[in-house]
């Protein structure tokens, strides 16, 4: 065989031929080194070639017979074609499904080598679609039929070419391509571990002789995969704490008295505790780094206003970025009620403004008249320049990618103490979907966590029902009687109008129109979702929140932030279509006031994930405890590499079973970075450079020199 570099291209390769070519291309493999990662997703055990009779139900194996008889039955393209099989060991029934030109090709008397797995079919052995050969009669007496048990890979394949095909493919280069490895981990680091090194792993993951080897071989590389996770995030951590510097802002006990009047309650212990690990944060150069998580309702905007006020009282500005344009109107009304009277300068900018009101806000904004501006991503774009920009915060932190994040960071300005010296201001992110404890040390590695892990006084748990469709009407008439008494209600729906992907669920236009003209034909109904105009959407949500509207149809833009204590119940409907943070935040809009609210989710889950999900809301309100039921639902192969973190997802590694290898591969990280911060070190350069090909741009690591 030629010899081969983990560049040479898959056409150059044995067994492979054009149809070959343009499949793994498909399953993004185009060279040696990209069919080596192209790692198998299970492995099964093949027996080693027995009589007919001795095959066992429910187990692949392989065996040699003479077809005795053969059928052909059905119509059109819906044709079965079956063959029997027979040696002196037993019959073995063969039935392939669309195949009717097998008809043509296998005949009485000649002798076949299947391999699949037997189902037991009356009283003898039926095999469906197996592999097959043809085997030459003159060639049946001198068959070796000395074989093992083999333990054998079985690979993502595609329509052309088969998981077989890619294993003779794989096998043909195997040990060349192992041995091109470099391994990135020293002999002793790998010992001290009881890791193999990489050209094993991958040798053991393609061809194992056992079980054990399989085990071994996913240790290393799933090791690997969270090692260069760690690293990155250890490496971007250790750039921002000793490169980077933040105007630091200390508590004066006169600051805190201003920033405590301007405080609609006083805080709870959870509250307090928060903000004091922020302000001992902001009191530093070092730029705060730090998620706040919180339950719905926890009071994570207060706690992020005490720290922009902190920032403004010390002569700079402070930003809030969220999500949608809604939620950002909400915080932006909010915080200018707690506001009034002060001299804070609160201004809110988001795209879909005029451009003249736009020009006028962004002109504030770097002439530093604007102390405190409210946003979407609008805020991180070129035309956006602040003046002294200290405190950043970021709502609803799942829903931004680490690179916003970065960019907001670069917003810092010039320092009022210097005005040649560039500053980062502080950031903190908030989200009211609790991050599990294992996706906190991956994803979130580089972030400090606090969390508010108690509600306000004089909030209430809300009651979740789950109901059935047919019980739909049922549910309307005891709506229109809550608000009879007085209650307002939120209905959220999966989608706008009728017809598209969506299928048959329920839409927005159309349960509009059918509650009008039934169960709550004599209420305020309004309308409200994302294509509305800004102007249209305050109004709707001023009257609402005044009393003049009963009942708010809505699509989920009201999702987090809105704030009506009056609303006392939230119906869901097709609530299986949502996501379990989702249904957690949408419940979390009622129950704000005096009164109890009730969550009803009218759905009829398919899947055991949506029964799961619907049941999970049922028995718990926490928040952190659906995190971690979320997590089990979903499995953190969904999790881990979402597009809301633009982390690649993980091919080998699972983080929730493997929770030990990731700690140690944290501890490793942690330990390698406090050596070598930038991994510039000559015996860190091939770990430097896998660490910035696999994450470095999600990370931004391409800013650590």
């Amino acid at each position: 065989m030629q010899t081969i570099t983990l560049t040479t291209p898959t056409y150059e390769l044995p067994h492979v031929n054009r149809v070959h070519v343009e499949k793994l291309e498909i399953l993004g493999v185009r060279n040696v080194g990209q069919l080596l990662v192209h790692l198998p997703h299970r492995h099964e055990w093949i027996r080693a070639q027995s009589g007919l009779g001795d095959l066992e139900v429910g187990m692949i194996g392989s065996a040699i017979g003479e077809i005795t008889a053969t059928k052909l039955s059905g119509y059109g393209r819906k044709k079965r074609f079956q063959a029997v099989l027979m040696d002196e060991t037993g019959r073995l029934e063969l039935v392939f499904f669309n195949q009717a030109y097998l008809a043509k090709k296998l005949h009485v008397g000649m002798y076949l080598r299947v391999q699949g797995k037997p189902t037991r079919f009356g009283p003898g052995l039926q095999m469906n679609s197996p592999m097959y050969s043809i085997i030459p009669f003159d060639e049946v007496k001198n068959l070796n039929v000395d074989q093992n048990d083999e333990y054998r890979p079985v690979y993502p394949a595609c329509e052309g070419i088969t998981s077989e095909q890619i294993r003779t493919i794989v096998r043909a280069v195997l040990d060349q391509a192992c041995a091109l490895l470099e391994d990135h981990l020293s002999d002793d680091y790998r010992k001290d571990r009881e890791l193999p090194t990489l050209g094993e792993a991958y040798r053991m993951i393609h061809a194992p002789e056992s079980e054990a080897e399989v085990t071994w071989a996913r240790r290393r590389l799933a090791y690997d995969e969270l090692l260069m996770l760690q690293l990155g995030v250890h490496m971007k951590r250790a750039h921002l704490r000793q490169t980077l510097k933040a105007p630091p802002l200390s508590r004066t006990p006169e600051i805190n008295q201003r920033i405590l009047t301007r405080m609609p309650f006083a805080l709870t212990p959870a509250q307090q505790r928060v903000v004091d690990e922020i302000s001992r944060d902001l009191s530093f150069e070092t730029p705060t780094n730090r998620l706040v998580q919180g339950d719905v309702g926890s009071g994570k905007t207060v706690v992020a206003l005490d720290a922009m006020l902190l920032a403004i009282a010390h002569g700079h500005q402070g930003a809030l970025m969220a999500p949608t344009e809604l939620l950002a109107e909400q915080h932006y009304l909010l915080i200018t009620e707690m506001l009034k009277g002060s001299t804070v300068q609160v201004e809110l900018l988001t795209g879909s403004m005029p451009p003249a009101d736009r020009a006028g806000v962004v002109e504030k904004i770097a002439s530093g008249e604007c102390d405190l501006v409210i946003g979407t991503h609008a805020l991180v774009s070129e035309s956006v320049a602040f003046h002294s920009l200290a405190v950043a915060v970021i709502d609803e932190q799942h829903r931004f990618g680490v690179e916003q994040r970065a960019r907001l960071r670069v917003k810092g300005g010039q320092s009022a103490k210097n005005s040649q010296e560039s500053e980062t201001p502080h950031v903190i992110v908030m989200t009211a979907t609790p991050i599990p404890r294992t996706i906190g040390l991956t994803i979130f590695g580089d972030l400090d966590i606090s969390t508010i892990d108690a509600l306000p006084p004089g909030r209430t748990p809300v009651t979740t029902k789950h109901v059935t469709p047919e019980k739909r009407s049922t549910v309307y008439h005891w709506v229109n009687e809550k608000i009879k008494s007085g209650d307002q209600v939120f209905i959220v729906v999966a989608a706008i109008e009728p017809g598209g992907k969506e299928g048959s669920i329920r839409d927005l236009r159309s349960l509009m129109k059918e509650l009008e003209g039934g169960e709550l034909h004599d209420v305020r109904i309004a309308a409200l979702h994302g294509r509305l105009k800004r102007d249209t959407r305050e109004h709707i949500m001023h009257r609402f929140r005044a009393g003049k509207i009963d009942c708010l149809v809505a699509t989920t833009v009201i999702e987090v932030g809105v704030d009506v204590p009056n609303a006392t119940v939230m119906v869901i409907e097709d609530a299986d279509r949502f996501g379990l943070a989702q249904l957690h935040q949408l419940r979390g809009r009622v129950g704000r006031g005096k009164k109890p609210g009730v969550c009803v989710l009218i759905g009829h889950p398919k899947t055991e994930d949506g029964i799961a999900r619907l049941q999970a809301m049922v028995e718990t309100n926490s928040g952190f405890e659906l995190s971690e039921r979320d997590l089990e639902i979903r499995g953190s192969g969904d999790v881990f590499g979402t597009r809301q973190s633009g982390a690649p997802p993980f091919k080998v590694a699972d983080p929730l079973k493997e929770f030990e290898l990731l700690q140690m591969a944290r501890r490793d990280a942690g330990h390698w970075i406090g050596k070598s911060p930038k991994l510039d070190r000559p015996e860190d350069a091939l770990a430097r450079r896998r660490l910035l090909k696999t994450h470095g741009q999600w990370l931004g690591l391409g800013d650590v020199g």
